[in-house]
C-alpha cells in the first residue's frame, strides 16, 4: 500500500475500524493499542497477537518507520541524547532528562524548523518535514521501552515550531492524555510556541489543561525579528494581547522563555523593557543561559550579567527562574538540536 500510515498513527477507534474491516475481532484493538503505547513498533514482540494479525499489520502500516540510530550520554548528569531514523530517511532527536519527580522527555514536532531564529542549532540544518502525531508519540513511548521505566513529563520543546504542525500537535496531545493513551496527565505536558498567534487562539480553546511557553528572547520587536526572523511576522504587542486572552479564558498562568546573549539582551536595562512588557500577565519567566553551538553567532551571556538580569527582574516582583541546562555536552541543551547525524564529527 503506497499511503500506509506510521503504525502508530491510528487512533484506538481507527484500530477497530481496520480490525473489523480485515475480518479480525475488535477487541485485537486493545492488545494492539497496548504494545504500540508501551514503545513496542515490531510485531514480532507483540506476544499475544495470532500471527495473521501480525501479518496484516506489517502489510498495511509502516513498522520500520522509527528505528534509533545514534545514542548520546552526558557525563555531565546522565541526560540521553537520542536520535531517530524515519521510514523516509529524516531524522529527529529525542532528549531524556531525570529530575527527583522522574523521567522528563522533549521531543522534536518536525525534522528541522521553518522558524529561522538566529541562535539555534536546528535552523541551520534546514527543513525536512512535518511529524505525524504518531512520531511524536513514538518518541515518549519507544524512550521510555529503551530505559524500561515511566515517563513522567513530556515537553514539546525540541526540534520544530508545535504549532506549524499544529493539528498533528492536538492528536498527539490527545492520545498522550487518554486513559487508552500513555495516560499522562495534561499537566504534566508543556507545548512551547516561538509565538504564532492564530493557533495560540486555538490552542486556548481547547479542553486540555496543557501547559504553554511562549518563547520570547526580546523585549521589543526589532531585536527579536533579528533574532526570530520566522516568528517576527507576528507583533509582540499582539502575541502578548492573545497571551492576557489565554490566562483569562484558561485560568492558567503562562510561562516566557528568555535566553540570555552576550551583550546583545542581557543588560539591566533589557531587563526592565522585559518586566514593563509582561507586567499585568499572571506568568513565569523562565531565563535560559544561552547556550552556543559551534557556528553560532551569539556568545553565551556572563554568569555576572545572568544574575543581574535576574536580580532586577526579581526587584521588579516578576516571578522568574534562571533554567537548569542539561546535555549541553552533547549538543542536547535548548537552541543545540539539531539533525546530529549530519554533523556527528562536532558531536
Amino acid at each position: 500500500m503506497k499511503d500506509r500510515k506510521f503504525v502508530m498513527d491510528p487512533s484506538f477507534s481507527e484500530w477497530e475500524e481496520w480490525l473489523v474491516g480485515r475480518g479480525f475481532p475488535k477487541f485485537r484493538a486493545q492488545q494492539i493499542f497496548g504494545w504500540l503505547t508501551k514503545g513496542i513498533i515490531d510485531v514480532r514482540r507483540m506476544t499475544n497477537l495470532p500471527e495473521p494479525v501480525k501479518i496484516a499489520i506489517d502489510e498495511d502500516f509502516i513498522t520500520d518507520g522509527f528505528s534509533l540510530e545514534r545514542e548520546y550520554t552526558s557525563e555531565k548528569d546522565g541526560t540521553r541524547k537520542f536520535v531517530f531514523k524515519l521510514h523516509d530517511g529524516h531524522s529527529i532527536e529525542t532528549v531524556l532528562m531525570r529530575y527527583k519527580y522522574g523521567l522528563s522527555v522533549c521531543i522534536s514536532s518536525q525534522s528541522g524548523c521553518k522558524m529561522g531564529c538566529s541562535f539555534c542549532a536546528s535552523a541551520y540544518a534546514g527543513f525536512g518535514r512535518s511529524l505525524t502525531s504518531g512520531e511524536m508519540l513514538a518518541q515518549v513511548a519507544v524512550v521510555s521501552d529503551i530505559v524500561q521505566e515511566r515517563i513522567s513529563r513530556v515537553v514539546v520543546m525540541g526540534i520544530g515550531e508545535p504549532f506549524d504542525n499544529y493539528d498533528n500537535l492536538i492528536l498527539f496531545l490527545r492520545t498522550l492524555n487518554s486513559s487508552k493513551g500513555l495516560n499522562l496527565g495534561a499537566r504534566h505536558i508543556t507545548v512551547s510556541t516561538c509565538g504564532l498567534v492564530p493557533q495560540m487562539i486555538e490552542f486556548m480553546c481547547i479542553d486540555l489543561q496543557v501547559n504553554l511557553t511562549v518563547s520570547l528572547h526580546a523585549a521589543n520587536d526589532e531585536l527579536r525579528a533579528t533574532l526570530m526572523p520566522g516568528a517576527a511576522r507576528y507583533k509582540l504587542v499582539d502575541i502578548l494581547d492573545t497571551c492576557r486572552d489565554y490566562v483569562e479564558k484558561t485560568g492558567r498562568r503562562i510561562s516566557f522563555e528568555y535566553s540570555l546573549f552576550d551583550g546583545v539582551n542581557d543588560s539591566r536595562a533589557d531587563a526592565r523593557q522585559l518586566a514593563a512588557l509582561l507586567r499585568g500577565i499572571h506568568c513565569h519567566i523562565n531565563l535560559i543561559a544561552a547556550n552556543e553551538f559551534p557556528g553560532s553567532p551569539y556568545k553565551r551571556s556572563k554568569s555576572e550579567n545572568v544574575t543581574a538580569f535576574m536580580e532586577e527582574l526579581e526587584r521588579l516582583k516578576m516571578t522568574v527562574t534562571l533554567r537548569r541546562e542539561m546535555g549541553t555536552d552533547i549538543m542536547a541543551a535548548c537552541g543545540q538540536l539539531r539533525r546530529g547525524l549530519r554533523e556527528k564529527s562536532d558531536q
